[in-house]
């Protein structure tokens, strides 16, 4: 599982026009599952994703977590960012999981940051969207369960 966490001020997601998810101050999480992922990819994202700690403390140093200041979560299902692009221009999807088991593990990585006390907004898993946020900071940074070592 790969995933692109932004620290933002606000965001939210439309599809057909239509806002369909939208937070405040917390994170937007653009979330790509590979072939091979499994439930305990869902559980070390969920992990990192709640606990990471990028939000400024008193004395203005990145020490506190998503859930350490009440933050929310705007959870993106996006396989592009798994694109390969070491051969040619157009990029390959050939290491995205299929969409029924990318579309059970993103929902399980969702379950299990509601579990950890985060409220959780989403897009709609394989719909056209327009996402729109103000990155804070910027603050980005990617993840990657496969990279553990």
């Amino acid at each position: 599982m790969r995933a692109v966490v932004q620290r933002v001020a606000e965001a939210s997601v439309k599809v057909a026009g239509e806002c369909v998810g939208r937070i405040d101050v917390g994170l937007v999480v653009l979330l790509g599952v590979e072939k091979g992922d499994s439930p305990q990819d869902a559980e070390y994202m969920s992990e990192k994703i709640a606990g990471l700690r990028i939000f400024a403390d008193d004395q203005d140093r990145m020490n506190l977590s998503v859930l350490d200041i009440g933050g929310s979560v705007l959870m993106i299902s996006q396989f592009t960012i798994l694109g390969d692009v070491r051969r040619g221009r157009r990029p390959s999807f050939t290491d995205a999981a299929e969409p029924e088991l990318a579309d059970e593990l993103y929902e399980q990585c969702n379950r299990l940051l509601r579990l950890r006390g985060l409220t959780v907004a989403t897009g709609i898993f394989r719909a056209d969207m327009q996402v729109q946020l103000i990155n804070d900071g910027p603050v980005t940074i990617l993840l990657d369960s496969r990279k553990l070592f």
